[in-house]
């Protein structure tokens, strides 16, 4: 069975034109054409978009997003960059989850403040706690 990039689109909830823009930078050449040039995607091309898609939530720059791609259709002699690509890749996001972590922190800590506030009809409830108030 195969899709156009419509369902393709719509599948992966993102739009038609990221599709061709991903298309334009060669992260793609997997995908079959007919002979007037519309793309039929298979599900196996959907699974490919997938990963670019995750990649690309990481901060992958597109340049190395293509390299991995490339070193996919070279075939198991580049199984080891891949694997060392997705392991920066986990450090990565690893990174990006401690970030989180912190900013939820934050935010939990100002609805609490703000919460309180609220209860007391006042900020003045924390007029002795040193935080600055924004």
């Amino acid at each position: 069975m195969t899709y156009s990039i419509s369902e393709v689109a719509k599948k992966l909830n993102v739009t038609v034109y990221t599709i061709r823009y991903y298309d334009k930078e060669g992260l793609l050449p997997f995908v079959e054409r007919t002979p007037s040039g519309i793309r039929l995607f298979k599900e196996s091309d959907i699974e490919a978009l997938k990963v670019i898609q995750c990649l690309k939530s990481t901060g992958m720059p597109i340049k190395e997003i293509k390299n991995f791609i490339a070193w996919c259709s070279e075939g198991d002699s580049t199984l080891q960059q891949r694997y060392d690509m997705f392991l920066e890749r986990k450090v990565a996001v690893e990174s990006q989850l401690e970030e989180l972590k912190k900013t939820m922190e934050l935010i939990n800590h100002k609805c609490n403040y703000y919460m309180t506030a609220l209860d007391a009809g006042t900020e003045e409830i924390h007029k002795n706690v040193k935080i600055v108030n924004f």
